[in-house]
């Protein structure tokens, strides 16, 4: 086994986190607290490439591997994860799946002008009603000369109001339960109509809307948000670790005592571990071989990795890691919704189970 990465993923991996800690890291808590999506930032990833990163070049992607970029969201969210989740779900969720499952007349005319920055893609499967139970979806399509009437509503879309690129669900078969009916759509973001942004615990530097519609996706996805936990993770770790050789209490630096120690070498345990996975799941995806069950393990143990550590981190920080002097309180706000969104821990737990029981179990 060789756990080097390439020259060309190093590359990546330095520039993104060059452009990351001198156009993202400075700015990360102020767009926290004013909830504000950085629209500017996005021209500034385009031109390193970095909303096709995956992407083909035929296709105006710079043509990486699917490892290079979940170094980028690693990198990326380790600066900010709402800039983390908007390139996540921009290329896993939109993007790719278009290139992998598109015609040919649609990944020409929607795939070149995603991978190039210029159109933002988002995902539109939820709805009030179908969370984890996505084959309970209420959005229907309706056949109409030589296209479809889309009639609708759906909730908790990163990037909805963007008005760029939308791969939406609908159920084509009323007829049919669960998802066997259910068919999936490219939509204009101007064919939707935004009727609620989200007031959210965290990622506040991302949108996430409510949208009314008139008019194998996830296993990649959660490679994705595992990436992204792991970059959260990583930065709440640094924190940690920087203060505890700074701070001193009783005449000593409260890295020396052992309380400290034993809590940043679990951190930086965890944080190994869903590394590896992570990464595994993306070289096994890279080279075309199954990968639900290392995905939706990576993407399980590197969420709770980063609910877990940075809660450490604030306990090292003490007082200040409770307040927004420390960037520590934001980290931990962002760590939450990795355990929910693309699958919640229970689903990836059930995908996990599915597996090593040889699928004998079976929905209710």
């Amino acid at each position: 086994m060789d756990f080097e990465l390439s020259a060309d993923q190093r590359e990546i991996q330095r520039l993104t986190r060059e452009l990351a800690e001198a156009e993202i890291a400075p700015h990360a808590s102020s767009w926290d607290r004013e909830h504000r999506f950085p629209q500017e930032l996005f021209p500034k990833l385009a031109a390193l490439g970095l909303m096709g990163v995956c992407v083909p070049e035929e296709y105006g992607g710079a043509g990486s591997d699917f490892l290079s970029y979940v170094l980028v969201l690693e990198e990326l969210s380790r600066a900010d994860a709402g800039v983390g989740v908007t390139v996540a779900v921009h290329t896993s969720a939109a993007t790719l799946p278009i290139v992998a499952f598109g015609s040919n007349e649609q990944k020409a005319r929607f795939v070149p002008p995603l991978a190039r920055g210029e159109r933002i893609g988002a995902f539109a499967l939820t709805e009030s009603g179908s969370g984890s139970d996505a084959g309970s979806l209420r959005t229907t399509a309706v056949p109409d000369g030589d296209g479809w009437v889309l009639s609708g509503s759906k909730q908790w879309i990163t990037n909805g109001a963007l008005g760029g690129t939308l791969v939406l669900f609908a159920r084509t078969d009323p007829a049919t339960a669960g998802a066997r009916g259910v068919s999936c759509f490219i939509v204009d973001g101007d064919q939707v109509r935004v009727t609620r942004e989200e007031e959210k615990l965290g990622l506040n530097s991302s949108t996430t809307s409510d949208l009314r519609v008139a008019m194998a996706t996830l296993d990649g996805g959660r490679i994705g948000i595992a990436a992204q936990a792991l970059g959260i993770a990583q930065a709440a770790y640094d924190v940690a670790r920087a203060y505890a050789l700074e701070r001193e209490q009783f005449g000593r630096r409260i890295a020396d005592f052992q309380a400290i120690q034993w809590k940043l070498a679990d951190m930086a345990t965890e944080i190994d571990a869903a590394r590896l996975l992570t990464y595994r799941a993306a070289w096994l995806k890279q080279q075309g071989l199954p990968h639900t069950a290392e995905g939706a393990k990576a993407k399980l143990f590197a969420s709770e990795t980063a609910r877990r550590q940075t809660a450490e981190a604030i306990q090292v920080l003490g007082g200040v890691g409770y307040t927004k002097e420390f960037p520590v309180e934001r980290y931990y706000r962002d760590a939450k919704v990795t355990e929910i969104y693309e699958g919640t821990s229970e689903i990836q737990r059930l995908v996990i189970a599915r597996h090593i029981l040889g699928r004998q179990l079976r929905d209710t």
